[in-house]
């Protein structure tokens, strides 16, 4: 992995009610993600003592693979479905390797 890489952190926290919905949600976007140019990893996890909160950590290889990924089909479409389930807005974070 290179120090030129940026990471991202993405932290969704559903509404109670709505954990399965959003898990399938975000289910759906992980294979086409992962075919994107620029993505070179694209992991999604769920918190054992929260089941309603997911975390996406994610390498790209630049801003402009980032901002390509937020401009995707599949993406828009994810945003749009999951937006009304959600507790709060998606905390999305970016960080570069210094060590």
């Amino acid at each position: 992995m290179s120090a030129q890489t940026i990471r991202v952190v993405a932290h969704v926290i559903a509404h109670a009610d709505k954990i399965p919905q959003v898990q399938a949600i975000l289910q759906k976007i992980v294979a086409p993600t992962r075919q994107e140019a620029g993505c070179l990893s694209y992991q999604l996890f769920s918190n054992d003592g929260s089941p309603g909160e997911f975390l996406f950590i994610e390498e790209w290889t630049n801003e402009n693979a980032i901002a390509a990924h937020f401009g995707t089909p599949h993406i828009q479409q994810a945003l749009a479905e999951i937006t009304p389930l959600l507790a709060q807005a998606p905390d999305i974070q970016q960080y570069t390797l210094l060590a």
